[in-house]
């Protein structure tokens, strides 16, 4: 029989060190209460990051990895099934991004398929990521909490949305008005007798990566100080066992593998350096990459440092070996490896495939409906590069422009990571015809909900808005480049070789053909996520005259419907 947990306590602090809040949940009760104290136990844990709301088994949406199909919440949830056979004390947890740019049938619905799917996954903990904050906090308090959207109302009157049976923990995420933290900071289960500890953390850098108007009562603390502090608590409750979910990490530089670190980089590098000993292991995201590292922590010695990739496509077993004397881990005889959720060696989970067959039926009119053609595919990113040009970040450019006429747009910009879909002109997601581009395909496009904004900016003004492109400090994280689509007839240079601040070609912008007035004042159409300083796009707030517009998928929708038969833009920045 495999053991989950025994107890679950959640525990939140003020700020850093400030007063602890208690909730204990009821669980299953431990068959083995009188544990060998001189004998070690292994305690398996299941972890993934950045799931998204990726519940179908379509590559459109997930990609093959190392040539195979894998991913799906139906073959994500067998794959956990079969990792846990055979293992007395198993855990699963996940290091945020759980929801949030989410694909079709998950955001279409606030995320609530996801949770559902999770839920019956049996989860059970998590951190919070910068995505759990899309739609701001008080909607995520609803998405762990329960209750039906405030403005949707509930999608089964008969069965109300009951909340996620996973916690959140958000231990660097502090509320301003009481000091106290916005979810639990940490949780510990008891298995097999031993207390093990869970620390979660989004990245200290979410207030950049999420419209701020949504996170405005809260601070979010830096990842280091934060784990530290907690981990003292800890420790002196009496647990020694105590691992980090931490929405943040890096990319290896010479990846060879699911299972490889090769010179893995910052952030996930300096933090994981600067972790209390204390903490015996790291399971991070983020990154949307998989890998498998030994880091030595501040005293030298090697500590397990994980992530497992994106889109439920990977699962990390970590085998935590527990001193049940000490009640710590032993970390030369722990051991993490990555697997594939591949779908061809695994059965569908029935139960998940009635999850999703639940909300198809809600979805299914919707989602096939024919809105646009194209004529040949138009790429967005899909290598996780965020600081390079793609037609598809260009196309919605076009689209703001073509949306916010009536307020005299002349040039309109649109973040590349907020692009999170292509246009394939073989891709089939609904039984439409090759170049057909469906309500669904738009939706995966553009998924946040953003509204378009116009407004006055100089030419100096958006050169400068430009530079902010490149950013290589703390805030931005594992990101530093961070590139903007631009719409039709507005072109520049970009030379990489010039230090930060000084990469826009001086005298380079135009504007159909004529040079950009460093002095003169320009209409320019983005998103309130940009406008409001977003991905650290602070330029954008020194703009004048801000005039509101449509919401960004009825733009798009409306986009595709009056420009068929639509072509790849062609590149608009030399250099990028």
């Amino acid at each position: 029989m495999t053991h989950r947990i025994s107890r679950v306590v959640a525990v939140g602090a003020a700020a850093l060190l400030g007063a602890t809040a208690f909730a204990v949940s009821p669980a299953q009760a431990d068959n083995d209460t009188k544990p060998n104290p001189s004998a070690n136990m292994s305690l398996q844990l299941l972890s993934f990051n950045d799931y998204h709301g990726h519940l179908e088994a379509k590559n459109n949406e997930t990609g093959p990895l190392d040539g195979k199909d894998v991913g799906g919440a139906e073959f994500l949830s067998a794959k956990l099934t079969e990792l846990r056979a055979g293992h007395k004390n198993t855990l699963t947890v996940a290091a945020g991004d759980l929801i949030g740019g989410s694909t079709f049938l998950s955001g279409m619905f606030h995320d609530e398929p996801a949770v559902e799917t999770l839920n019956a996954m049996g989860l059970d903990v998590s951190s919070v990521g910068n995505h759990e904050f899309d739609e701001g906090t008080t909607e995520l308090l609803r998405m762990q909490n329960g209750g039906c959207h405030p403005t949707d109302g509930c999608y089964f009157p008969d069965a109300p949305y009951a909340g996620a049976d996973f916690q959140w923990l958000a231990a660097n995420v502090v509320r301003k008005d009481n000091g106290q933290t916005l979810l639990p900071a940490t949780s510990v289960k008891k298995v097999n007798g031993v207390d093990v500890g869970f620390i979660g953390m989004t990245l200290e850098a979410t207030p950049t990566l999420v419209s701020p108007a949504g996170v405005s009562s809260v601070e979010f603390k830096d990842e280091v100080e934060t784990a530290n502090a907690q981990a003292a608590l800890l420790r002196q409750r009496g647990v020694e066992a105590i691992v980090v979910l931490l929405h943040e990490g890096g990319y290896q530089a010479t990846p060879s593998g699911i299972n490889t670190c090769n010179g893995i980089s910052a952030p996930i590098a300096q933090i994981a350096a600067q972790l209390d000993p204390a903490i015996d292991a790291v399971v991070t995201g983020h990154t949307h990459q998989p890998y498998v590292c030994q880091l030595p922590d501040p005293s030298g010695a090697n500590r397990l440092v994980t992530s497992a990739a994106d889109y439920g496509r990977v699962v990390t077993e970590t085998e935590l070996v527990i001193n049940r004397r000490t009640k710590d881990v032993v970390r030369d005889q722990s051991t993490a490896t990555n697997h594939l959720v591949e779908r061809a060696a695994l059965t569908a989970d029935p139960a998940q495939t009635a999850i999703l067959n639940k909300w198809k039926q809600l979805s299914g009119p919707i989602a096939g409906e024919v809105v646009g053609t194209v004529a040949e595919d138009i790429l967005g990113d899909s290598s996780g590069n965020r600081g390079i040009e793609t037609p598809m970040g260009d196309l919605v450019a076009d689209a703001i422009l073509w949306g916010t006429q009536e307020t005299d747009a002349q040039i309109a910009f649109m973040n590349v990571g907020g692009v999170r879909g292509s246009f394939r002109y073989d891709a089939v997601t609904n039984g439409e015809q090759p170049g057909e581009i469906t309500y669904e395909e738009a939706y995966l496009v553009a998924p946040f909900g953003n509204v378009l904004v116009t407004l006055d900016l100089t030419g100096a003004q958006i050169q400068t808005i430009l530079e902010q492109q490149y950013q290589p400090v703390a805030a931005r994280g594992s990101r530093p480049m961070l590139s903007l689509g631009v719409s039709e007839g507005f072109t520049y240079e970009w030379d990489a070789s010039q230090p930060q601040g000084s990469r826009v070609v001086r005298g380079s912008m135009a504007l159909n053909g004529e040079p950009i007035d460093l002095n003169a004042t320009y209409r320019v159409a983005t998103l309130n996520f940009l406008a409001d300083g977003g991905d650290l796009f602070t330029g954008f707030t020194a703009g004048k005259n801000r005039i509101g517009g449509p919401e960004d998928l009825a733009n798009l929708v409306g986009f595709l419907k009056t420009h068929p038969g639509l072509k790849a833009p062609g590149s608009r920045i030399a250099g990028l």
